[in-house]
This record gives C-alpha cells, structure tokens and sequence, in this order.
C-alpha cells in the first residue's frame, strides 16, 4: 500500500511540476499584456491591469492584426487540407500497392532527406517562383512553402497508420464491389481517422506558429501572418512588450482550442498501432 502511494505521489507531483512549466510563461505573458510599458519595465509585481494593449492591437496601431490572423486561417487551413489529401493518397500508395521495394525506399528516403533539410535554403527558390506565378506577398505564397515543408512528415505519419489497418477489411469490400478508391474513402480513411487528425494538428500548428519562410514571402499587411505581425514590435531603438504580449496571448487561443477539441483523436493517432490485440 505504501509503495502504491508512494508511486502515485511521485507520478502526481511530475505532472503537476510539467504542468507548472507550461503555464507559469503563458500566465507571465498574459499578465505582461494588461501592463502599461512603465510597468513592464519597472518589473513590478504589483500593477493596475490595463487593456490599452489589447485596444491599440485590434484598432490596427502596429499592424492589422485582424488581417493577419484571417491570413494566417488562410495559410493553416489550406495547407492542412493540401498536405492531408496528398499526402494520404501517396502514403496508402505506398503502404498497399504492389511498388518495387527500392522504389518505396528511394521515396521515403527521399521524403525524410527533404525533412531534415534546413529550410533557410529554399527561401530563395520559394521567393522567385512565388513572383514567377504571381502570388508574392499573398498566402498563397505562404501555403506553397508550407505544404512543401509539411508534406514529407505526413507521408511518414501516414503511412504507418496506412499499414497498419488489416488488409481484411479491405478485401471484404473489394468482395462487396467497391473500386480502390471507394475502399479507400469509405473503409480506410474512418478507420484512420485518428492518424488523420494527429497529422492534420501537427501541420496546421506548423504553419500557424511559421515565422521564417511567412516573413520571406510577404512585405505588407496583404500577405502578412501573426508571427510576422507580432515580431514589428520590435523595433530600432525599442522593444513594445505590451503589444507584443497580447498579440502573442490571442494568437495563441486558436491552436489552444484546437488541439482541446482534438486532444482525443490527436491521442488516439499517436498510441495507433503501438498495442495489437
């Protein structure tokens, strides 16, 4: 009984502790947004809370924030569906059709080799071709450079969970009359669905956390996502934290709320054929 409690105790108190980290920055953050600047500098714990932060953010003083979120919607969500379809079509090619097993090899490592590549070193293709098709400075330009990044993880990821539905419930669908891509939209993909969602919420918090390639491929507020609207705070001579902390707090509830929502399917997709029964 003692060594029952004593394990509890210990497991209980490692979790409260990872929880602690998380949240003592996200609570200094918030708690940084309601300062006024001579406040913040000061450092002091004790302070009137303010909204000027959050008013002079959504009245567009630094930049238009609303625009920049709507574009950062723009970019997460097109990539996610982008990647998601490609990527689920290629990664149950792989993981069901009858390729040669060099070739299989030669596309997975080829995938995983542009995976561990830095990406500093496509900015300059991503930006002349972005002007060469005209979509320079739009998140258009962010979703091309999004989805070429996230797609190598989603083939991976998606072909594990691919391989590992039974190959039985395929055949009895084929015996039932359904074509290869009726199997695969109506059998496979609810079956998967787990991978699904944990692939889709690595993707779109990819693209929505961005910063390097968003900030090489837009100039003004017409293409501008959060990340890069958030680091105008910093400037010559000055450092604004207090609209730098509440554009950074708000940008941060919509990847919060979405990982909640999809905390269990997110889970499921990463426990997915670990146990077989």
């Amino acid at each position: 009984m003692l060594k029952r409690f004593t394990s509890s105790s210990l497991r209980h108190s490692v979790l409260m502790s990872y929880v602690i980290i998380i949240l003592v920055p996200i609570t200094f953050l918030f708690l940084t947004s309601l300062k006024l600047f001579r406040d913040i500098i000061s450092g002091s714990f004790i302070f009137t809370p303010t909204l000027v932060n959050y008013q002079d953010l959504f009245s567009g003083v630094k930049f238009d924030f609303l625009r920049a979120t709507g574009n950062t919607v723009i970019a997460s969500m097109g990539t996610t569906a982008i990647v998601l379809t490609i990527a689920s079509l290629g990664a149950y090619s792989l993981s069901r059709f009858r390729w040669p097993q060099w070739w299989r090899t030669l596309v997975m490592g080829g995938l995983l080799l542009i995976y561990l590549l830095p990406p500093i070193i496509f900015i300059g293709p991503f930006y002349l071709l972005s002007l060469k098709l005209g979509i320079y400075d739009t998140p258009l330009a962010i979703v091309m450079a999004h989805t070429a990044f996230s797609l190598p993880m989603a083939v991976s990821m998606l072909y594990d969970f691919f391989a590992n539905v039974p190959k039985e419930i395929e055949d009895a669908a084929y015996i039932d009359g359904a074509s290869n891509f009726q199997t695969f939209i109506k059998v496979v993909l609810p079956i998967t669905k787990p991978g699904l969602a944990a692939s889709g919420a690595l993707i779109f918090l990819f693209s929505w956390r961005e910063f390097m390639l968003a900030l090489s491929l837009t100039t003004t507020s017409r293409g501008m996502t959060v990340p890069v609207g958030v680091a105008s705070f910093v400037e010559q001579y000055n450092i604004l934290y207090g609209g730098m902390s509440s554009s950074a707090f708000i940008s941060m509830l919509p990847a919060l709320f979405l990982v909640i929502l999809a905390q269990r399917n997110i889970i499921k997709g990463m426990t997915f054929g670990a146990v077989k029964g």
